[in-house]
């Protein structure tokens, strides 16, 4: 249970205003002054005194005015903001407390409206792609029902590919919820590169991306010897998005190349293909949720670089597309000590 600070009593709070409050405040002021007076010297102010005072407190409710109108602007926005419309803004253009709390008060909105974004995007994009291997699924199976179709190898191949790839969309949803909600611990250790490579490659040659397509696999690091203190799962995982995804982008017959070599302290991989390259306009965006390059072939999910840069990231490495074709390099620390 949160515990509420004991504060220090506030007798206007019952007051819904806070031009009232500003009035309430100069009367009482001026009333303990003038009974002081009246009070030690029996003196009492002259007719013109308290005409100051009757145009202090008009005019104070005049200036008040623009002080509280940030506030009633930003209760009706947060008022908007509950019912899903967060598009409002306050006008902050004071440099006080009022102006400081409006400035905040934006942000705060920027931010829900970004999340809310976020969320509507990530409704749809998984919609969408459950919607495709579903439909294609169910084309298959109704055929086979109503006889359109014998269940041979080829169809059940079909079918069983459909169904693969809802199962990588399910488990890298799941990935992506986890990593996004830091309940993704690593168990790091260390161990050699040139064996995990040797892994990798013999997997990603049974990948549907590339056994289909003819795609050749090809290995190296630099020194053989070569270690690194990461989440093998984990960095087996990356790659093998990242053999994935150049194996669909990439031309039928060609070759992708999986290389390592130690620098600096660092571990730098890089996984390229025989493709175009990636365009410099989606450079920044490859490693977003649901972002396909224009060259996929179908299959994908749009989650696997989005996964490989989060899982990069919490290992404190880095991701990028690196020269002037379609390259992908990591860099990993490759001790213990430069991961803390």
């Amino acid at each position: 249970m949160d515990r509420v600070a004991a504060a220090a009593p506030r007798p206007l709070d019952r007051v819904r205003s806070v031009k009232l409050k500003l009035a309430v405040l100069m009367t009482f002021a001026g009333g303990i002054a003038f009974g002081y007076f009246r009070l030690q010297i029996g003196w009492l102010p002259p007719m013109t005194t308290l005409t100051a005072m009757v145009i202090a407190l008009v005019s104070s409710q005049f200036l008040a005015h623009g002080i509280t109108t940030p506030l009633r602007e930003m209760t009706a926005a947060a008022q908007r903001m509950a019912r899903g419309d967060y598009t409002s803004r306050v006008r902050a253009s004071s440099r006080d407390e009022v102006g400081q709390l409006a400035e905040a008060f934006n942000r705060m909105a920027a931010d829900l409206a970004a999340a809310d974004q976020q969320r509507r995007d990530l409704i749809a994009n998984v919609s969408h792609e459950l919607r495709t291997p579903i439909a294609a699924l169910n084309a298959v199976l109704e055929n086979l029902v109503d006889g359109v179709s014998e269940p041979d190898p080829k169809t059940l191949e079909t079918a069983l590919a459909q169904t693969e790839r809802l199962g990588r969309l399910v488990s890298e949803l799941l990935d992506m919820s986890s990593i996004e909600a830091g309940a993704l611990p690593l168990e790091r250790e260390e161990f050699g590169i040139a064996e995990l490579f040797a892994e990798v490659v013999a997997e990603g040659e049974v990948m549907p991306a590339a056994r289909g397509r003819g795609i050749r696999f090809r290995s190296e690091v630099v020194p053989d010897t070569a270690t690194v203190y990461a989440d093998r799962g984990r960095l087996q995982q990356v790659l093998l998005n990242l053999l994935d995804n150049a194996a669909r982008h990439g031309p039928a017959g060609g070759e992708v190349r999986l290389r390592g070599h130690t620098e600096d302290g660092a571990l730098i991989i890089d996984v390229d293909d025989d493709g175009p390259g990636i365009p410099h306009a989606q450079r920044e965006r490859i490693f977003d949720r649901f972002t396909r390059g224009e060259r996929t072939g179908g299959g994908g999910t749009g989650l696997g670089l989005a996964i490989a840069r989060w899982v990069i990231d919490l290992h404190r490495g880095s991701i990028d597309v690196a020269g002037p074709g379609s390259r992908i390099r990591v860099i990993l620390p490759t001790t213990e000590s430069h991961t803390r």
